[in-house]
């Protein structure tokens, strides 16, 4: 009998099961590729240097902030911080879930035991957004001690990281069902590198005319960035509230859709 026909087929809740060891799983293993996550925070520390520090000596202070003292380093360091929650959930859910559904064949031997689909999708959005959570931790850590955060409401970055982590890692686990072959990381790239260009990481929203911030408005990357430069830089505001409803309804969405394509992936 086949194992998979045992995961009943019902409309997927968000009941975590037994994710917790699906998250103590991938924890085990990565005690030996530590290094790994380690190299993720000198990403954007690379663009921190390369943009914020060396084109920001050319910038000076960002024009249409609330304090006009808040220098360029200190503009771009809270977007490569929502960028690190991003890129650390969605590497975990589409590059590393790809090869253990395709390569290693991993969640067919984990679904002979009482696992099922959604605790394997639950659990894998944990551990996710956990290594987002820790590679963001770590850059704030870092820009900190660089002395580029002046104010107590940075913390909230930290909470932010993790919504963000969550709604990055469903968007990556659905698309990882999508995709047909390594080739197809190709599109996710096609997608990804212009978010990350113009979803306000490096100018204000101002400097664009007025169609093009309509379409920048609906990037989730704009609205994880919105989420945690406003109380990385002092200022929290209600544009937060939106931002989080933002990607807490974007998230849920898709953690729904992908655990319904995750089963029917497994079935094949």
């Amino acid at each position: 009998m086949s194992v998979l026909t045992a995961t009943p087929a019902t409309t997927p809740r968000l009941r975590g099961g037994r994710a917790r060891t699906m998250v103590e799983r991938n924890l085990m293993i990565y005690r030996h590729t530590w290094i790994v996550l380690v190299a993720e925070i000198f990403e954007p520390l690379l663009y921190l240097v390369a943009f914020g520090v060396g084109i920001g000596m050319l910038v000076g202070d960002v024009p249409g902030l609330h304090d006009a003292t808040i220098t360029y380093p200190q503009f771009v360091a809270p977007a490569l911080l929502a960028t690190a929650a991003m890129n650390g959930a969605m590497n975990e859910t589409t590059f590393n879930m790809y090869s253990k559904l395709t390569t290693d064949h991993t969640y067919e031997s984990i679904l002979t035991t009482p696992m099922t689909v959604r605790s394997v999708a639950l659990g894998e959005i944990c551990w996710a957004l956990l290594r987002g959570f820790g590679v963001s931790g770590a850059f704030l850590g870092v820009v900190a001690a660089f002395g580029l955060v002046h104010s107590p409401w940075a913390l909230l970055a930290l909470p932010g990281a993790l919504l963000i982590g969550f709604a990055f890692a469903a968007i990556g686990l659905l698309t990882v069902t999508f995709l047909r072959s390594y080739h197809d990381f190709q599109l996710i790239q096609l997608v990804m590198l212009p978010m990350f260009l113009f979803a306000t990481t490096f100018y204000p929203l101002g400097v664009y005319p007025r169609p093009i911030q309509i379409i920048v408005e609906f990037l989730p990357l704009y609205h994880a960035i919105e989420l945690v430069r406003d109380p990385f830089l002092g200022a929290p505001s209600t544009d937060m509230l939106i931002a989080a409803a933002y990607l807490a309804v974007l998230g849920v969405a898709a953690l729904l859709l992908a655990i319904r394509r995750l089963g029917s992936t497994l079935r094949r």
